[in-house]
């Protein structure tokens, strides 16, 4: 204990024998003032009576208001923290004892308050770290029943020509089986790498790296490759392209990557000799593409799941991975870009828009 908690005349021990002595001086000295007033004994006796009645009240009410009162209000917060409510702070402000239990319980609170906070945070981090781990369990679980699913069938043809070589002594038939092979193969290997690409953004491990581009030219170029330099484009092809330079800004070998996909799956699902028509429009500061196929249209209750990995739609001639529309759907998500599709007069048509940069 220190010197100065000697000195101090604050604490409730102080408090209490300064008052009991101060108490004992009063009524020592009352009573001998009464004893010498001009009085009947009985009276004087009388008076000092009452006066010791009001001495007591007096010492009653201050020992409510310093110790009573207090003792009260720490209890109720000390029983509001055993109810882990931390809310209630002590509003006792002495410089007794009481005062500076006061003071620790509110500290104390706060710092529990704090720690619960804290820990909620955690807790909250935990979840979100269980659903992440959850949600990636799935997926990779759907990835490997899709990869899995996918794989049997040029897996099957791959060991069916195999097996076919070992016995086969036509060399026609060896080159033809040989040329099988590869082309499964190299359909798996697409496969694969499409699949992984698809991946690396939705996990936000691939980023977009914008760049400042004409996206009429990009269009031109790829529509060119696509579209017109095919001997064997069986559909008559229109389009509706801006005469001047059009300029955006977004990563341009990924919306080459969508536009490669979209006029490929057009490409695909026309029918022979139908209209393929490419779209491309200034409007309100946006640039809207759009891709027409003639051919059968998708049924309206399938039209979202168009979007989905692996989603193929039995009643078009579709035969892709089921994977194209599906990295169409992140790149542009990615960017929060407006895209869709829908059923046109013996048709289908794809769009999605993009802000015009002057």
């Amino acid at each position: 204990m220190k010197i100065t908690d000697h000195m101090n005349i604050f604490t409730i021990r102080k408090k209490i024998v300064l008052a009991s002595k101060l108490a004992g001086a009063i009524l020592v000295l009352s009573y001998a003032l009464s004893t010498r007033l001009p009085l009947n004994s009985d009276v004087s006796l009388g008076i000092w009576f009452v006066f010791v009645i009001a001495l007591i009240c007096i010492i009653d009410l201050w020992m409510a208001r310093c110790i009573s009162e207090p003792v009260s209000e720490l209890n109720d917060v000390a029983r509001s923290m055993a109810n882990l409510d931390f809310s209630r702070l002590c509003r006792i402000t002495g410089r007794d004892e009481f005062g500076e239990l006061s003071c620790s319980l509110n500290i104390m609170a706060e710092n529990l308050q704090e720690a619960f906070r804290q820990l909620e945070n955690a807790n909250k981090k935990l979840e979100q770290d269980v659903k992440q781990k959850k949600r990636l369990l799935a997926e990779h679980k759907e990835l490997t029943d899709n990869l899995s699913h996918e794989m049997k069938t040029p897996l099957g043809v791959i060991q069916a020509y195999a097996e076919g070589l070992q016995d086969e002594t036509d060399d026609t038939k060896k080159q033809r089986y040989h040329e099988v092979i590869v082309a499964e193969t190299e359909r798996m290997s697409r496969l694969i790498s499409t699949l992984l690409d698809l991946s690396a953004l939705e996990s936000g491990a691939a980023e977009l790296r914008t760049e400042h581009f004409d996206f009429v030219e990009l269009l031109e170029t790829i529509a060119g490759r696509l579209l017109i330099d095919t001997p064997d484009a069986d559909f008559d092809l229109q389009y509706e392209l801006p005469e001047l330079p059009v300029y955006v800004n977004t990563d341009k070998n990924r919306m080459e990557q969508v536009l490669n996909n979209l006029i490929v799956n057009a490409k695909r699902n026309v029918r022979p000799g139908g209209i393929l028509k490419l779209s491309l429009k200034e409007r309100g500061g946006m640039l809207n593409f759009s891709i027409y196929n003639q051919g059968s249209p998708i049924p309206q209750e399938n039209l979202p799941k168009i979007w989905t990995k692996f989603y193929r739609d039995k009643n078009t001639k579709y035969s892709g991975s089921g994977l194209g529309l599906a990295i169409v759907a992140q790149i542009l998500s990615m960017q929060h870009l407006r895209y869709g599709a829908a059923n046109r007069q013996d048709g289908v048509v794809f769009y999605f828009s993009i802000p015009i940069i002057k």
